[in-house]
């Protein structure tokens, strides 16, 4: 079983639309699959929306017990933090949790990088 945190902008469970940052998401998705299937989906509030220090929102993912974390974007720190706690990231998500959780379940959304926001606003 793995436990996948995904950055959205609303609770509405695998319909949720992906946030473009994770860092400024109001929610977090948190899906439990094994291989190709969802067992458990579950929307929690980000504590620390809208603003965030960094290193916060990777080690709340971490108390989550979060595995993967998939984001639309986030910057080149929050990827060092993320894998020093051994989440992995994985950035280029968009559209619906469905969507994204497809395409990562999948192989085709995998790897993180520096989003051009996040270098813009100091979190490169």
């Amino acid at each position: 079983m793995t436990k996948i945190a995904i950055a959205v902008l609303d609770a509405n469970g695998l319909d949720a639309q992906i946030s473009p940052h994770f860092g400024r998401c109001p929610y977090f998705m948190l899906v439990d699959a094994e291989e190709q299937e969802v067992r458990a989906v579950e929307a929690v509030a980000n504590p620390h929306y809208p603003d965030h220090e960094p290193g916060q929102i990777p080690a709340f993912i971490h108390s989550l017990g979060a595995q993967v974390m998939l984001a639309g974007g986030m910057g080149g720190r929050a990827v060092a933090f993320f894998q020093q706690y051994g989440i992995e990231p994985a950035t280029g998500a968009a559209g619906t949790v469905r969507e994204s959780l497809a395409r990562y379940l999948g192989g085709d959304l995998q790897g993180a990088a520096p989003c051009d926001e996040s270098v813009t606003h100091g979190h490169g």
